[in-house]
């Protein structure tokens, strides 16, 4: 069964986004996956279809209401078993390893957060997992939705046209990407390092884990102390 996302939102226009073209929208016509993007406000029963209103406790901004979100939620998912996440910044920050697992599933239903944030309650009462993709704060969950999802489409199966591209760079072996090079040999007085048109794969792979390596230590240290998959 191909992958399917399901995204709440009070913007639904900014989807499939750039998710449309190349692989992605490429594997989106071919029906390799699928997104629904579902507008919130559809779910609000006053005439003013409202959707959020002043936090509890006072201070600024507003809160999308649990009510509304709520029924929006159960009427896109029901009782299907995929996972359902919130956009957040307060969230678990996103792997390359949740990716793949979400990646192995049925799909995901995403929920983005707009305003000051949404009701605990309904965060706790639907399971929402929440999740962010970096320690800065966007306008509202549709970016970091479309990031997550990016990430995750490009390694369902057969939409990348060498499999290999999605196990041989960042954070798949628990470490940075290695440098890359082409042609011409020589660049602005650059050489391509000798090994790599050695012909020697074995010296090659040396040279590529330690240049991992390297560039971890330098830019990512915290990685280093992680146990590197294999």
């Amino acid at each position: 069964m191909p992958f399917r996302a399901t995204v709440l939102t009070l913007y639904p226009e900014m989807f499939p986004g750039h998710l449309g073209a190349s692989l992605s929208g490429r594997a989106l016509e071919r029906g390799q996956w699928s997104i629904d993007a579902v507008q919130i406000r559809d779910f609000a029963e006053d005439k003013h279809r409202t959707v959020d209103d002043t936090p509890a406790g006072g201070g600024a901004g507003m809160v999308l209401k649990p009510d509304v979100l709520a029924r929006a939620i159960d009427a896109v998912s029901g009782s299907d078993d995929r996972p359902r996440l919130l956009m957040s910044p307060r969230g678990r920050p996103l792997t390359q390893a949740r990716v793949r697992e979400l990646a192995d599933g049925p799909g995901v239903v995403i929920v983005c957060g707009r305003f000051e944030g949404v009701d605990q309650r309904v965060i706790d009462g639907r399971e929402l997992e929440e999740v962010s993709i970096g320690d800065y704060i966007l306008s509202g969950g549709e970016p970091a939705a479309l990031t997550l999802l990016d990430a995750v489409v490009r390694i369902l199966p057969g939409v990348m046209g060498n499999e290999l591209s999605g196990v041989h760079e960042s954070f798949e072996g628990g470490l940075l990407e290695h440098p890359h090079y082409t042609r011409p040999q020589v660049f602005e007085g650059r050489e391509i390092p000798a090994v790599l048109t050695s012909g020697n794969h074995g010296a090659i792979a040396k040279w590529r884990e330690a240049e991992a390596r390297r560039l971890t230590g330098e830019r990512r240290p915290d990685l280093l102390s992680q146990p590197v998959k294999k």
